[in-house]
């Protein structure tokens, strides 16, 4: 065998057609979030709007998600720049993640202390602090928001159903530094599109491609109808999407099957055909189906492997062979190797084809006619790392707009929730005075 069977190629295929009932139906997702309706799509107010650029000052950013915990200080200088960012990373210990919620937020406040210490930050010297915390939360003002359930293999005990900020708050008391204040609770999508927009007035979309995947966008706030605040003309908001969850997306077999052997089956729908976490797997599915019965084990399909084989140029897909070898496949024929990277390669692109389809949907909610000029912050080893996936996220976008796609600006904004949640701190520290 040394093509994909037609059959399969077209499971795994969006046509134009598709393409375009994608971006309607998640327009009619986002609406119905937006009036507070049952949707897949949860439209999160997030309490902030774009910075100025004229946020001035030191500050500094906590970042939780994972095994490494960072604590980053920046300095705006006014006129739209970061300089000077300093970071530092504090490793979590099994007891911080699985024990007592106390001790883990005793532990990022001994980090705090630790850091300031360093930075020679007095007691006295008061600092506004931006908290990126990766996980679903139900944020119920910019700078409070209860945690809804742990993900990443936390289960610190004490902390679902709490104030994550309020959480952290006693602990810094618990530590001595009066002089610390958690001014803002921060999505790591939000802090892209932020950091982005401290030095781009055209920033309107923020949107992370990795592991997971997430988006937001800046709102009129008489279009968030769910919204009961105070609703001034011509002001706007950031609304986190959480667009992982959109559902109205074609399934085939291998979608259903992962799916199905899931912790969280019929959620996610999106982020398991497009994000870095599943795409692998999803791959290591078809194989199977193919015959190629070496990867029997579950997420054993890395999709850093994809990376590694669609990357691979040389006439005898040498890099594959040599990969195939280091995973225990010693005798693969250039023929195998040739339908794993095709396989690869057809996964990868219909995540591209349905991430450009939602940001299609998203910029037309925006702007209907794309009758002006977008950028859009993107971060995630997918989008930065992996070979053609920002490719043929473009190629989709030049096929659904045309020449109009030339109003559109996607940047890498790397590293950007770190650097965004100290300019909300920033923000809220100015809305605070």
């Amino acid at each position: 065998m040394r093509n994909l069977p037609v059959e399969l190629k077209k499971s795994l295929h969006i046509p134009q057609g598709r393409i375009k009932k994608i971006i309607r139906d998640f327009h009619s997702e986002m609406s119905k979030g937006l009036a507070g309706k049952k949707s897949s799509l949860k439209m999160i107010p997030t309490y902030v709007d774009r910075p100025s650029g004229a946020e001035k000052g030191k500050f500094i950013a906590l970042d939780l998600g994972g095994t490494n915990f960072r604590v980053v200080q920046i300095e705006l200088d006014g006129k739209g720049g970061i300089h000077h960012p300093i970071e530092k990373k504090f490793v979590l210990q099994k007891e911080n993640m699985h024990g007592r919620g106390t001790g883990l937020f005793d532990f990022i406040a001994a980090s705090i202390k630790s850091f300031s210490k360093e930075q020679n930050i007095s007691s006295n010297e008061k600092r506004e602090i931006g908290f990126t915390f990766s996980f679903p939360i139900k944020q119920t003002g910019i700078a409070s928001g209860i945690l809804v359930n742990w993900t990443k293999d936390f289960s610190a005990s004490g902390v679902v159903g709490h104030d994550v900020v309020k959480l952290l708050n006693d602990a810094l008391a618990r530590a001595g530094l009066f002089n610390i204040r958690i001014a803002a609770l921060v999505n790591d999508t939000v802090g892209t599109l932020i950091a982005q927009a401290y030095g781009d007035k055209l920033t309107d979309i923020g949107l992370i491609l990795g592991t997971g995947t997430n988006a937001c966008y800046v709102e009129k706030l008489e279009k968030i109808k769910k919204w009961e605040g105070k609703k001034s003309k011509n002001a706007s908001m950031i609304v986190n999407i959480e667009w992982g969850n959109f559902n109205k997306l074609p399934r085939n077999k291998f979608d259903l099957l992962l799916d199905n052997n899931s912790k969280n089956k019929g959620e996610q729908v999106l982020e398991k055909m497009v994000s870095g976490m599943y795409l692998g797997e999803i791959t290591r599915l078809v194989l199977i189906d193919l015959g190629l019965n070496s990867f029997k084990k579950k997420y054993s399909f890395k999709t850093e492997f994809m990376s590694r084989f669609e990357g691979d140029t040389s006439a005898g897909l040498s890099k594959i062979e040599s990969d195939l070898k280091g995973l225990g496949i010693k005798n693969s024929s250039l023929a195998e190797r040739r339908l794993i990277k095709e396989a690869c390669q057809i996964v990868s692109q219909r995540g591209a084809q349905i991430s450009a389809a939602a940001l299609a949907a998203v910029v037309t909610k925006i702007d209907p006619g794309l009758k002006e000029k977008h950028t859009i912050a993107i971060d995630g080893s997918l989008f930065e790392k992996h070979p053609g996936f920002s490719r043929n996220m473009q190629h989709t976008l030049d096929k659904i707009f045309g020449k109009k796609t030339l109003r559109l600006r996607t940047v890498l904004a790397k590293d950007g929730s770190g650097r965004g949640a100290a300019i909300i701190a920033a923000l809220a520290s100015s809305q605070k005075e």
